[in-house]
C-alpha cells in the first residue's frame, strides 16, 4: 500500500506539535480524520510510527527515522514544480557540453565562467572529444553542444563561430627559426623533421597545415592528435610542430614559438555545435549568454 502526501504532512504535523488536537488546527482539519491518515500511513510504511495515549504522543525509533525521510519528500515535492517551471524556461537544467582539448587552453574555461556567472542553476556536464567524435555524440544526443572545427552538416547543425587564432611554428629551443625576423614560410621549414597532426583524428588542423605548407611524408617524423603531445614531442627534439596560438599558454619549458605565414591571417577556428532540433531548454539559454561572446 502506498502512501499519500497528505498522510506525511499530517504525519510531520503531529511529529511537530506532538498532540493532535493542535496538529489538526495547524492543518485546517478535525481530529478524527487526522487520526485515520496516521493510522493508513503506518500501515502503508509497516511499521509503528507514533505511540500515543489519552495525554501524550510521542515518536518511536522507527517515526524518528522516518520523520527525517518524510521532510525530505515533502521538500521535494515542494520544490518539483517550480524546479519544472524552471527546466521549462531554461533557467535549470544540464547541458552536456564536448570540448577539444586545444579549446581548454585559452576560451573554455572563460566560457564556463560566463555561464557560471548568468546561468548559475544550470549544470554543466563537460566530455572531452575531437571534433568527429563530437559530430557523433551531438546526432545521437549524448551531448547538447560541442566545440569543434568545420567543417559541419549545415542540414544536421548549426554552428556559431566562437574564436579565431593565427597558427605558429613550435620548434626546440634554440632552433634557427626562432632568429627570424618575420612569420615563417614554406620554404623556411623545408627538410625540416615534423611532428604532425593525425590525419584522422586531428583532420581539420591537419588539412589546414597540408593548404600551407606541403610537408613530404618521408619529413613527418610522428602523428599525434593532441597538441600538447606534440609540444612535449618539440620539446624533446623530435621536430618541429604547427600549433595553434593558444598553445603558447601551456608554457612547455624548452618550446619556442614563431607565426606561420598563412593565406588568412587568424585561419584557426572554433565554433560552437549543436544540433537543430535539440529540444533541451537550458541549450536555448546557453546559446543567448553566449550569443555574440567573447
Amino acid at each position: 500500500m502506498a502512501y499519500t502526501l497528505e498522510q506525511l504532512r499530517g504525519f510531520v504535523a503531529v511529529a511537530d506539535e506532538l498532540h493532535f488536537g493542535r496538529a489538526a488546527v495547524r492543518l485546517k482539519m478535525t481530529q478524527p480524520p487526522l487520526s485515520r491518515q496516521i493510522q493508513k500511513l503506518e500501515r502503508a510504511v509497516g511499521a509503528q510510527l507514533l505511540v500515543r495515549d489519552n495525554r501524550r504522543v510521542n515518536l518511536t525509533a522507527a517515526g524518528r527515522v522516518f520523520l527525517t525521510e518524510a521532510r525530505r519528500l515533502l521538500a521535494l515535492a515542494d520544490a518539483a514544480p517550480d524546479l519544472a517551471r524552471r527546466v521549462s524556461s531554461g533557467t535549470s537544467g544540464v547541458v552536456r557540453i564536448g570540448f577539444t582539448a586545444a579549446s581548454t587552453y585559452g576560451i573554455l574555461g572563460e566560457l564556463l565562467n560566463e555561464l557560471g556567472r548568468q546561468l548559475p542553476d544550470v549544470d554543466v556536464d563537460l566530455v572531452e572529444m575531437v571534433t568527429r567524435e563530437q559530430v557523433a555524440a551531438l546526432a545521437n544526443r549524448e551531448i547538447d553542444l560541442g566545440l569543434a572545427r568545420p567543417p559541419f552538416d549545415r542540414d544536421t547543425f548549426d554552428s556559431r563561430l566562437l574564436h579565431r587564432e593565427p597558427m605558429l611554428v613550435a620548434v626546440p629551443a634554440g632552433h634557427r627559426l626562432l632568429g627570424l625576423d618575420r612569420d615563417a614560410t614554406a620554404d623556411d621549414v623545408v627538410g625540416e623533421p615534423v611532428v604532425m597532426h593525425s590525419p584522422t583524428k586531428a583532420r581539420y588542423f591537419y588539412d589546414l597545415i597540408a593548404g600551407v605548407v606541403p610537408i613530404p611524408q618521408e619529413d613527418i617524423v610522428h602523428s599525434v592528435s593532441q597538441v600538447l603531445t606534440m609540444l612535449w614531442l618539440v620539446a624533446a627534439g623530435r621536430g618541429i610542430a604547427f600549433v595553434p596560438a593558444s598553445a603558447t599558454r601551456l608554457r612547455i619549458e624548452g618550446v619556442g614559438f614563431v607565426r606561420l605565414a598563412t593565406p588568412v591571417p587568424e585561419p584557426a577556428e572554433l565554433h560552437l555545435l549543436w544540433v537543430r532540433e535539440s529540444g533541451n531548454p537550458a541549450l536555448r539559454r546557453v546559446l543567448e549568454v553566449l550569443d555574440g561572446y567573447p
